[in-house]
């Protein structure tokens, strides 16, 4: 039955054609066949641990930070033997001498808070500006490499489980790379000023001293 009806749609076609109506051009041309994939993979990770600017922003914005964590102890610190002094001493301060000495307090713990989100916004916003320009330089050099391959499709490596070998650029695009850009000195942006609201300071801070009753 089936083989009746493919002949019997043959047959109309030869009468179509016959006839003279006109087939479409669509359905009389082929379909041109589609490009070969030629795919590069490029093991992004790779690039951004092992280049050398990466290893030297990492230095410095870990140096940054170890210099901000000391400051950032030794207020904490002036903070807390304050508020001690405080605390003995309320009793036999004036309501008013108390308070004027409260409100002073208060304000240094503000300003603390203030300054450690600050800090730490300040250190994240520099790595990644930093490594924006990295990347940046990275995504030029990948560019180069596609265009040179004639590649169509550029897979980074942690999305691939398996792969020919050959599609690989990563050794070198990281060798481009170290060429491009061997040392990057990173811009430290500015610690902000005390905004509206504060960050949670670090475990173990000065809180304001309760009075006693």
């Amino acid at each position: 039955m089936k083989k009746s009806h493919h002949i019997g749609a043959a047959l109309l076609s030869l009468a179509l054609l016959g006839s003279g109506f006109a087939v479409p051009a669509e359905a009389a041309q082929q379909t041109p066949p589609p490009k070969p994939l030629n795919i590069m993979v490029v093991d992004i990770q790779t690039l951004l641990q092992k280049s050398k600017a990466a290893q030297m922003v990492r230095q410095q914005i870990e140096e940054k930070r170890t210099q901000y964590t000391k400051e950032i102890a030794a207020t904490e610190q002036r903070l807390n033997k304050e508020k001690e002094t405080l605390q003995r001493e309320q009793a036999r301060l004036s309501p008013a001498a108390l308070n004027e000495r409260e409100t002073k307090f208060q304000k240094e713990l503000s300003a603390f808070k203030a300054n450690y989100k600050g800090k730490v916004q300040a250190l994240q916003e520099s790595s990644s500006q930093a490594f924006r320009k990295i990347q940046q330089a990275m995504l030029r050099i990948i560019a180069k490499y596609a265009k040179n391959r004639k590649a169509n499709i550029v897979f980074p490596r942690s999305e691939l489980l398996l792969f020919d070998k050959s599609f690989d650029v990563t050794d070198e695009v990281l060798n481009d790379l170290n060429k491009e850009m061997p040392a990057l000195t990173v811009s430290f942006a500015k610690p902000a000023g005390p905004p509206t609201g504060h960050a949670a300071p670090p475990t173990g801070h000065a809180a304001a001293p309760r009075r006693k009753k």
